[in-house]
Order: structure tokens, then sequence, then C-alpha cells
């Protein structure tokens, strides 16, 4: 199997991952925070996983090609109208962050489709020496496209199984 259709099937599970989450979920079940061990502080929404993945995603793919955005360039930044900075992606949020993220199941389904439509368009026409060209020489040692494509993957599919494991708490 080439790399390229393996990166695709990667973003394809997360994909349908996230398709399924969504699928029926309600507003209340988007937003609960459930407890977290002995702490009892809040974990974080269903919610903000699916924005922050999507997010991560679109951000690091679109760096790794040159291209906008998907948030920025289908003005997904104002459909959602968080109170966030335009670019924020999640990282680093606490508790008062994650309050903020607050979406249907149609702006996160709409939104994350988007990226992943980008993302399949970006890859399709990569051949196996694509990932080894250098997109960030700011690292020793510098990242590739292809190590920011599996992080982005791995960052991905933990959140989504985050999410996952959220809506079953949360029914």
């Amino acid at each position: 199997m080439k790399a390229t259709n393996v990166m695709l099937d990667s973003f394809d599970r997360v994909h349908e991952i996230v398709t399924d989450i969504l699928e029926g979920i309600d507003d209340g079940a988007l937003t609960a925070r459930p407890a977290c061990g002995t702490s009892g502080k809040p974990g974080n929404s269903i919610a903000w996983l699916i924005w922050h993945l999507a997010r991560v995603e679109d951000a690091q793919i679109a760096d790794a090609f040159a291209a906008e955005q998907v948030w920025t360039a289908d003005d997904f930044v104002t459909r959602f109208n968080l109170d966030l900075p335009k670019d924020d992606t999640g990282y680093g949020h606490g508790s008062d962050a994650v309050d903020k993220v607050r979406a249907s199941a149609k702006n996160l389904s709409d939104y994350y489709d988007a990226v992943h439509v980008q993302t399949v368009k970006l890859l399709t026409p990569l051949a196996d020496g694509d990932f080894d060209r250098i997109i960030d020489d700011s690292w020793d040692p510098a990242v590739t496209r292809g190590a920011r494509l599996i992080s982005t993957i791995s960052d991905c599919l933990q959140h989504a199984g985050q999410a996952a494991y959220a809506k079953g708490l949360v029914g």
C-alpha cells in the first residue's frame, strides 16, 4: 500500500468516528462535561473535542500544504461565532475556554466534513517522496510532511476516542 493510501485511510477513519458520534446527538449531550476521576473537575465536552480535533486537522493540513484553513476560507469562524480568538485551535484551553465552545451537531458536522474534503483533496495527488518534504525546520530533527500528518492523525484519533467515550457517559 502506498503512503498516500495509508494516510487517506487514517483520516477516513477519523471522519467515520466523528460522523458516528454526531449522529443523533442532542445539544445537551454535546455540551455535557463529564467529571474526571476523584478531582471532580469537568472533562472536555463532546462539542469541544470535535471542534478541537477539526481545528487541529484543519490548521495542520493547511500548514503542511501552504493552504488556507477551511475555518476562515469557508467562514466557519463566523458561523460558529465563538468568544475565542479567530485563529484559536484549542491548544492549552482551560475550563473557561472549553465552556465557550458551544456548537450544534450540524455546525460541527459541516465543519469537519469540509475539513475532511480539503484533507482528501490535498493528500490524493501525493507521491511517496512528497512525505519527506521538510515543512518545519524550527525543530531538531526538522519536521517532514509525513511526520506532521502522522502526529495530526494521532491527535485526532485520541480526541475522537475521548468524544466517543464521553458520548457513552452522557448517553
